[in-house]
């Protein structure tokens, strides 16, 4: 990539750079982008550019070309870190066979690259959900482009908060689950939710909320700041932190994930149990506007048939 200084270069002019750089080490979009930036001598003013929807060009653009290393399997989801990626046994012997710039019409001579990009958008359809443009082609409405353009800074929002919650400091990661709670209608004030919590942080909980703004009843919290998947001796031990405390409603927050053994405990014990995952807690926080901020508001307009009808 020869980038003119004063353009952003094109999502594909990311693709050598990126696959290079995970030659060297698993990497994270997060801080891909900046290593290239600065690899380019890239200037403030392409750095800093955002689209209108507020989403900085050069992520959006190598976050293009990311998906497309992983349809053309060059590069793949890392097997324990999460938002990391590592380059492909593909992707390395490509590296070394193809000299130059990659280009969009390179992966497409790939076979199964094409396929990899329908079979996503069909994956999407069945759940319901938007379809993610490709860089291929899109034959989709301006509206569609619209909500695929939400869907994906969504995506990129959700991620930068599990990061972000990743590097935080433990007790101030309690702190953010009870915010959430309390967003969420539990526990009455912020005030009154602090004043609990502060009695927590023994026998395996770390925060006491109450169900109800007249504290009839209370729900144990416990936050685990994890990367690896939380499993069924973690779950275990909060049932029985619960029990000592004679409590039959719990909540167990991590920012990982819970593999099937503690997902299938939690569902036999006695007690009420709610696993919340880092997706779903980046989601509720997404939701009830915790860490988050509103940085555009676009209206979307339409015709008013009736009004040129009506006589």
């Amino acid at each position: 990539m020869q980038p003119n200084p004063t353009e952003c270069p094109t999502w594909d002019e990311f693709l050598r750079p990126l696959l290079e750089l995970a030659a060297q080490a698993p990497i994270m979009r997060r801080t891909a982008v900046p290593a290239i930036a600065d690899k380019f001598n890239f200037p403030e003013k392409i750095r800093s550019f955002k689209l209108k929807a507020g989403q900085p060009q050069i992520q959006n653009r190598a976050g293009w070309a990311m998906s497309s290393l992983v349809k053309a399997k060059f590069i793949e989801k890392h097997l324990t870190e999460k938002f990391t990626y590592q380059i492909t046994n593909a992707g390395s012997d490509y590296l070394k066979q193809h000299k130059g710039s990659i280009t969009d019409q390179d992966l497409k001579n790939l076979d199964g690259y094409e396929e990899a990009w329908k079979a996503a958008s069909e994956k999407n359809k069945l759940k319901k959900q938007p379809v993610k443009p490709s860089p291929i082609v899109s034959d989709s409405t301006p509206k569609e482009l619209i909500e695929n353009a939400v869907t994906e800074l969504g995506e990129n929002l959700q991620t930068d908060i599990l990061e972000n919650l990743l590097n935080s400091d433990p007790y101030r990661f309690e702190q953010i689950v009870i915010d959430v709670l309390v967003a969420m209608g539990y526990g009455g004030s912020r005030e009154e939710a602090a004043k609990v919590t502060q009695k927590s942080n023994d026998g395996g909980i770390d925060g006491i909320i109450n169900e109800d703004r007249l504290g009839l009843d209370v729900i144990y919290v416990q936050a685990k700041r994890y990367k690896n998947n939380v499993g069924r001796v973690d779950v275990q031990n909060f049932v029985g932190a619960l029990a000592g405390k004679q409590a039959h409603k719990g909540i167990l927050i991590t920012t990982s994930d819970f593999n099937k053994n503690a997902t299938e405990y939690a569902q036999t014990v006695p007690q009420k149990i709610i696993l919340i995952d880092g997706y779903r807690l980046a989601d509720l926080m997404i939701e009830h506007n915790v860490g988050v901020s509103t940085e555009q508001t676009i209206a979307i307009k339409r015709l008013d048939t009736d009004y040129f009808e009506d006589n």
